[in-house]
């Protein structure tokens, strides 16, 4: 089997032949809480997940200025929104806090960075990739900076056109990237999904491992992916799809994420490597049931 699809990606490796790497996407669904991001952790764990994900920005420089200073009603009470995303975002102490933490369940974790100061925070701590956000994908300035780090980069796709996607790889460069197919709708319809995205990004890009960042509500259509080659895949995960934030009604609770890590391993499994033939368990059988012995 050739190498040039697998990648290295914290315990183990990634790519064909080896099990789909499943992450837990935490994002900013713990609230600003760390008690939250724990239990999030332990759930991903519990369930089989590879690694969880986080955000991380530097809230002066994703928050556009004219934002800062607009009002909003927050679970912690009406506040300006320069204000809000400092509220739910963790800093060094929380970060040190999960890292530990992860290590001590035996679970990866790493985070999407939005600008080139977040690269730098993350390089802190010895994660085993970034994430390029779909939202980020245009943003050159960043690409550069996580293409310097030499770590693994996983790319999201969503609400991009192929031009933008390919000028993307060429400024990551295809040796060492991940690719996700993603529609950035929260929560996506299953009519604008267009899982056959997969295949044909396995076609463009023949050198880089696909995998599928979903949307979605409900499991099916991210074990489709899985079906179709998807060698990553990433959903959001939450304690509770009814808590407050844009990401929750997207996100999979821990009983579902315990359901979709097992059904993807069952998939696994049952895709096979493609070579037909006669199974020992099919010689009973045979025995029994082929009233015309075979000649050839």
């Amino acid at each position: 089997m050739s190498d040039h699809r697998l990648r290295t990606l914290g315990r183990r490796s990634l790519g064909p032949g080896q099990p789909v790497y499943v992450t837990g996407e935490i994002g900013i669904n713990h609230n600003g809480d760390l008690d939250k991001a724990v239990a999030l952790i332990d759930a991903a764990a519990e369930a089989g997940c590879d690694a969880v994900k986080f955000q991380k920005r530097t809230p002066e420089i994703c928050t556009p200025r004219d934002q800062w200073d607009v009002e909003r009603d927050t679970p912690w009470g009406r506040m300006t929104y320069i204000d809000y995303r400092h509220r739910v975002e963790f800093g060094e102490d929380e970060y040190r806090a999960i890292d530990a933490h992860c290590r001590e369940r035996g679970i990866d974790w790493f985070a999407s960075p939005w600008d080139t100061e977040a690269v730098a925070f993350l390089e802190k701590f010895d994660v085993p990739a970034h994430k390029v956000a779909s939202a980020s994908l245009t943003d050159d300035e960043l690409l550069r900076a996580l293409r310097a780090t030499g770590r693994t980069v996983i790319l999201s796709t969503g609400m991009s056109t192929p031009r933008q996607i390919r000028h993307a790889v060429e400024v990551l460069g295809s040796d060492n990237i991940v690719m996700c197919h993603a529609t950035s709708t929260y929560p996506a319809v299953p009519e604008e999904l267009n899982l056959k995205v997969i295949q044909s990004l396995h076609q463009e890009y023949p050198n880089v491992p696909i995998g599928y960042s979903g949307h979605e509500t409900g499991l099916q259509t991210t074990l489709a992916a899985v079906a179709l080659g998807a060698v990553f895949v990433e959903r959001h995960i939450t304690l509770d799809r009814a808590l407050w934030g844009s990401d929750q009604a997207a996100s999979v609770e821990p009983q579902g994420l315990v359901r979709l890590v097992r059904d993807i391993r069952t998939i696994e499994a049952a895709l096979g490597d493609g070579v037909k033939k006669v199974y020992d368990s099919e010689l009973g059988p045979m025995k029994k049931l082929r009233r015309v012995a075979a000649t050839v």
